[in-house]
């Protein structure tokens, strides 16, 4: 497809993208070393979710080749396989597209080397010839434009764009994927990113996975705020938890989606589309959405309400924890401390303190944030783990060494002052004032941490 053309058709409509393809092979295969490798081993499947979103919608279907770059398909021996994976991802999507009463646009899906996670990282050579090696195929095999998804750096993300451009003139869409705060690794805001890809070539700048629709808008409004650029949003069903040996997403409702799809719209959004945990009814619920919708015709340049609504008024309730109680009643509270572990596995833990809470002699745990400033299991992961499983209200530690912490997104105004806790009770720990008690009166506890410990 020309891009003059491909410029055209999102003038004036929102093009309606797929949803999920990893999550729904897993559901409909079980857990693989290498989705990739199904265009090979189970097509039929492949093309089933290909057929599932254009029947619902989907003017949009995006090949199953999201990994299939030699630098991930390395570890699973399949290096050699670039060229014969993402052809027979396109050729399935093609079957796919010809057995639909519509036309339907086929997007060569290429995702990010995973260098975040990798111990061996690449020249910037190395990797624009991975990318250069992998958008050959999917060019050479017939797919309309190209869809960079999912990149968290956005270095790596230039590179991509550069290899295509070493060869092609297809459109190309470029996302990044962002976390709550809004950036991308190196803190690069969504208009940092946009300025900065706007003179690549690139056709459409959008963001995709990590966020929920709700947490994705704003991230799509402030692109939409930069002056010459068609964006695009693809959000994850919701954030994952695990469940057992599985990783599972929220069941969002499809008219959630629709939502989103209207808000996002009004934003100016001219490809919508689902990533994560996404099914072909969110995707119907967009598509029916976007029939009636025209994205905006100019960008907002500033702010929505949406962004800045003041937050609704706490209604009083009363306290939930014993520990809590007793703290308001000037009573002595007894805490045990336990140190958070150093593996993945909780189920120790749980073990333990259910025994301890069991003797209905202890009024709260009390997770230790790692003095020794060893490799650990965050304290405020296991107090969040405690409190789901056990309904319990740990105190959570939360360590102020360094103006990291901040970073990890809390809020430290001052040494012994802190805006933002994950576990319903919060002990502040600064080298200058440790509290280290396991038993105490209220009387020794400081008014920094109990006007933080939330029941």
């Amino acid at each position: 497809m020309k891009i003059l053309d491909f410029n055209e058709r999102l003038k004036d409509s929102i093009l309606i993208a797929d949803g999920a393809m990893g999550s729904m092979l897993h559901e409909a295969v079980g857990a693989q070393r290498c989705f990739d490798e199904l265009n090979t081993t189970e097509p039929e499947a492949v093309f089933r979710i290909h057929q599932a979103y254009i029947e619902a919608g989907a003017h949009i279907i995006e090949t199953n080749t999201f990994g299939a770059n030699r630098f991930k398909l390395a570890p699973h021996g399949l290096a050699e396989e670039v060229q014969r994976l993402n052809s027979r991802g396109v050729k399935i999507a093609r079957e796919a597209r010809e057995s639909a009463s519509r036309e339907v646009l086929i997007a060569g899906s290429i995702g990010p080397l995973g260098l975040g996670v990798q111990s061996r990282h690449p020249a910037p050579e190395e990797i624009q010839d991975i990318f250069h090696e992998q958008a050959l195929a999917l060019e050479e095999r017939g797919v309309d434009f190209y869809i960079l998804e999912s990149f968290s750096y956005i270095e790596e993300l230039l590179i991509a764009i550069e290899a295509i451009r070493s060869f092609s003139g297809l459109p190309i869409v470029a996302q990044l994927t962002y976390a709550e705060e809004g950036t991308t690794y190196g803190d690069v805001r969504p208009t940092n990113a946009a300025e900065q890809l706007k003179n690549k070539n690139v056709q459409v700048i959008g963001a995709n996975c990590t966020l929920g629709p709700q947490a994705l808008l704003p991230i799509l409004q402030e692109l939409a705020a930069v002056d010459g650029i068609r964006v695009s949003g693809m959000p994850n069903a919701g954030f994952p938890k695990r469940e057992g040996d599985r990783i599972v997403y929220p069941r969002s409702s499809p008219e959630y989606f629709a939502l989103f799809a209207r808000e996002a719209a009004a934003l100016g959004v001219r490809i919508l589309g689902g990533c994560c945990g996404t099914t072909p009814a969110h995707i119907r619920a967009m598509a029916e959405a976007a029939k009636s919708l025209r994205p905006a015709k100019t960008h907002p340049a500033a702010p929505s309400a949406l962004a800045f609504t003041k937050p609704a008024p706490i209604a009083h309730r009363e306290p939930e924890s014993k520990f809590w109680k007793k703290l308001q009643a000037k009573q002595f509270a007894l805490c045990v401390e336990i140190d958070p572990p150093k593996g993945l596995s909780l189920d120790r833990v749980f073990e333990q303190v259910d025994k301890v809470m069991a003797s209905q002699k202890v009024d709260a745990i009390d997770i230790n944030s790692g003095a020794m400033a060893r490799v650990g299991m965050d304290a405020l992961v296991v107090a969040g783990a405690l409190e789901a499983a056990l309904r319990l209200f740990p105190i959570s530690r939360l360590a102020i060494r360094t103006s990291s912490a901040c970073r990890r997104g809390y809020s430290a105004p001052g040494p012994s002052e802190v805006s933002a806790t994950f576990s319903r009770s919060l002990a502040i720990r600064h080298p200058s004032a440790i509290i280290r008690k396991r038993a105490a009166s209220t009387k020794s506890i400081p008014s920094a941490w109990s006007k933080f410990c939330i029941a």
